[in-house]
């Protein structure tokens, strides 16, 4: 969906956030702990808590660039910035994501729920726009403008500057000249998918738990921007040569949708305690299928640029239901502590992706499954500070169809780290720092106006805290 992994400035796959808290912050394998905050991705493990009750409340900060390097041919006829390479550049902002988890154990039974941002997670600004409105744009004003005789039409059909109307424009014998073209352009997207999950633990063996659950996705975002076109020419006339800028206004589009819908989807779980050394565990996630229904405004008053704009603003129309499902997921991990003080970790990911209903069946475009790998550690330093760090590499399967600038990803490596202190005994603190490095990728596509590239990047910064307790 448009913009809605612009927005995603945390990790996971297509639409979905595996960090759910500061504990995964600085350890992102916890599919094999035992832990309050490792019940979203080991929710099996919660059996082996302790009686009683146990809440965790944490909130995190994310930082994000999403730059896209476009050349085209017609670029180089955009006044303000001639040259055929432009740079598009999204700010991506999350101040304050928060999440928590509750879980009350008695005996073999548990129950728990925990409540984060599943999906998105924050807002993309792009103060000058994006490059496939612009090319579009581009490919639609200089084919008309270059030549002389349409110029002439096109300024005396109501376009002309002020100070020379059209009846007077038509008595002369007026000669035009297209110099080139700007645009004013914004774009905006905030993407929120609000995730809770539901269900129950039952012990079989002293060192074999099952889980069961559900969870509900709630998805709130809104998509806005606006593209106002103007041309910059030269028109000869008796008086002299008048050199001016004029707005296309009925070239403009201004646009503002909202986006929601709901669904929701079971969970299941199996978490082995093999001895005192080893810890098994796996989880799936069934597919959530979302239908977001729109709410839009969209003015665009000449039927060319509407036809033009379709491909691109088509899934905005209001009225539109815009299929998003979120992927199945399949996670497994395990932990290893070859001392009481040292734990080691690892974790597998696989986001069915390919089975996930996208619209216009972008899920065809999809190469393969979206594939993670993850290693972390942690170290008891003392009875008040554990520290630990962590690896992860997301691969993920697109095919240059799929890409484009209002929704691309990247395969990227990622890195954290953080400690947690141990205030008492019924009471810690999380604290945690991770950055992306993700893969550049550049895509060539063929149009009637020559190869147009994007190059696109991405940057990452989160932090997160955390506090843990238990009664």
């Amino acid at each position: 969906m448009a913009f809605a992994a612009v927005c995603n400035a945390f990790a996971g796959g297509l639409l979905t956030n595996t960090n759910q808290n500061a504990a995964f912050v600085r350890n992102f394998a916890q599919e094999g702990k035992i832990d309050l905050t490792s019940i979203y991705a080991n929710p099996a493990g919660g059996a082996f808590l302790n009686n009683g009750w146990h809440l965790s409340l944490n909130v995190q900060t994310a930082f994000q660039s999403r730059d896209i390097t476009t050349t085209f041919p017609l670029f180089k006829y955009n006044t303000q910035n001639p040259n055929e390479t432009h740079k598009f550049e999204g700010d991506a902002v999350a101040p304050l994501v928060p999440s928590f988890t509750v879980s009350y154990n008695k005996d073999k039974w548990s129950v728990s729920a925990h409540f984060a941002i599943s999906g998105g997670g924050g807002k993309c600004e792009f103060d000058n726009g994006i490059g496939s409105f612009e090319a579009a744009y581009s490919g639609m004003i200089v084919p008309k403008m270059s030549t002389p005789e349409v110029l002439k039409v096109l300024l005396t059909q109501g376009l002309l500057a002020k100070g020379y109307d059209a009846t007077t424009a038509s008595g002369l014998a007026a000669t035009g000249q297209f110099k080139g073209y700007y645009l004013n352009s914004f774009m905006k997207g905030r993407s929120y998918y609000f995730g809770l999950q539901l269900g129950g633990t039952y012990k079989f063996l002293d060192n074999l738990s099952g889980y069961l659950g559900l969870r509900a996705l709630y998805a709130n975002c809104n998509y806005n921007g606006y593209v106002n076109p103007y041309i910059n020419y030269s028109l000869t006339t008796p008086a002299g040569v008048v050199n001016n800028t004029q707005a296309l206004n009925n070239y403009g589009i201004d646009m503002n949708c909202d986006q929601t819908g709901f669904g929701v989807s079971p969970i299941i779980g199996v978490d082995w305690k093999i001895n005192k050394h080893w810890n098994v565990s796996a989880k799936y996630e069934f597919r959530t299928k979302l239908n977001l229904k729109n709410k839009s405004e969209i003015n665009i008053a000449d039927n060319v640029v509407k036809a033009q704009a379709a491909p691109i603003i088509g899934q905005f129309e209001d009225g539109n239901k815009v299929r998003e499902d979120s992927p199945a997921l399949l996670a497994l991990g395990a932990e290893y502590s070859p001392i009481e003080k040292v734990r080691i970790d690892a974790a597998y990911h696989q986001f069915f992706d390919k089975a996930s209903k996208k619209y216009g069946d972008k899920q065809n475009y999809i190469d393969h499954n979206t594939h993670e790998f993850i290693l972390g550690a942690e170290y008891d330093i003392c009875k008040l500070i554990t520290i630990s760090g962590s690896w992860e590499y997301t691969n993920y399967g697109l095919s240059d169809d799929f890409m484009n600038d209002l929704s691309y990803s990247l395969s990227n490596n990622m890195v954290g780290g953080g400690v947690r202190i141990h205030a008492t005994k019924r009471f810690n603190i999380d604290l945690g720092y991770m950055c992306t490095f993700y893969n550049s990728r550049e895509v060539t596509k063929q149009t009637a106006a020559g190869p147009k590239t994007d190059l696109y990047t991405r940057k990452n910064h989160t932090f997160g805290i955390g506090v843990n307790f238990d009664f």
